[in-house]
């Protein structure tokens, strides 16, 4: 049953009709796993936050013949969009050209957000370090992980797993219990966001998972150390330039796509060009410069007025102008 409350909650008019043509691929070949359980048929679950059903309930194949998904399929495919949260989705924000045809109509990319373990306290994410390493969290996140990787023995298409939506892959024992037992197939690749910190001491406790990777992402606020280790709190400069060099060399060895991300905030809008600089020095083919947004961290957006400078405009038009930013910056302003 759709919770209609929920959709309240994030400004969601389930009676719209966006009158649209274009199908997005989402609801069709996207699943998000979160730390409970839930599932859901998107990227994010504030984009479209209706629960399909939960995997400490049901198996991954009864959630995938849900009735409840199908309705979600259908609000897609009929161009009304009723149930997607226009107001965030970059897809619909953005009306990518890509997006025409459902495709395949089985999940093609699992999201993993099944712990928030990390070894990080970033102001803009989170109010204290939050690292499950026993207890019913952490009990919870095994169980989770070993049920995915269950069904993806059982599964014979090509398939994308991407794993660091909410915390650090490297950083997490239920995330390095996953990789370590995920199933070696020649049909699966890897994608991994991550702060890059730990990456050289663990990446080659998972030689498969790093051979079939096919995108890095590597979180980066700051282009100084002062400005770096502010935002990034507990980490090290002199690490993550470390860490980038590692990835480098990996990345020649393995070909796999390199992005970094940045959230532009108050405190490091005026590095976004050194940002840039740095993405070039460690061959990164994206970067993805990130509006700070409200994670209940108790963040006072209102203090954020960097967006209103001439000069922030400025530079992020001189930044929007390399095609490693590919054209991402026009969000921010």
């Amino acid at each position: 049953m759709i919770n209609h409350r929920l959709f309240s909650q994030y400004g969601i008019d389930t009676n719209k009709d966006m009158k649209l043509e274009r199908v997005c691929a989402r609801p069709f070949d996207t699943l998000l796993i979160d730390k409970r359980g839930s599932c859901f048929a998107c990227e994010c679950t504030a984009w479209l936050p209706q629960s399909i059903g939960n995997l400490q309930v049901k198996s991954l194949d009864e959630i995938l013949a849900s009735n409840m998904l199908i309705q979600l399929q259908d609000s897609v495919s009929d161009g009304t969009y009723r149930y997607c949260n226009e107001h965030q989705c970059p897809h619909l924000l953005s009306l990518r050209p890509d997006e025409k045809e459902a495709g395949p109509q089985y999940v093609k990319n699992i999201r993993l957000a099944i712990d928030d373990s990390c070894n990080l306290r970033c102001p803009s994410c989170r109010t204290r370090m939050i690292f499950h390493t026993e207890g019913p969290e952490f009990r919870t996140g095994i169980r989770l992980a070993d049920k995915i990787n269950d069904w993806l023995r059982t599964v014979e298409h090509e398939l994308t797993v991407h794993i660091g939506s909410d915390g650090d892959p490297f950083a997490s024992h239920v995330y390095r219990h996953f990789m370590a037992n995920t199933p070696v197939k020649d049909n699966f690749r890897y994608s991994l966001l991550t702060n890059g910190l730990m990456f050289k001491e663990f990446q080659s406790k998972i030689p498969h998972v790093i051979s079939n990777l096919s995108r890095l992402g590597v979180s980066i606020d700051g282009a100084t150390k002062k400005t770096y280790e502010k935002l990034r709190l507990g980490g090290r400069w002199e690490k993550i330039n470390e860490a980038l060099n590692s990835i480098a060399q990996l990345k020649q060895k393995h070909g796999f796509y390199l992005e970094l991300h940045m959230v532009v905030q108050q405190e490091n809008w005026m590095e976004m060009e050194s940002m840039l600089k740095l993405a070039h020095s460690c061959q990164a083919d994206q970067i993805c410069f990130n509006k700070i947004q409200d994670w209940n961290t108790g963040i006072d957006l209102s203090s954020q007025t960097f967006l209103e400078l001439d000069e922030f405009k400025e530079m992020a038009w001189r930044v929007s102008t390399d095609p490693i930013t590919h054209n991402n910056v026009i969000n921010l302003v």
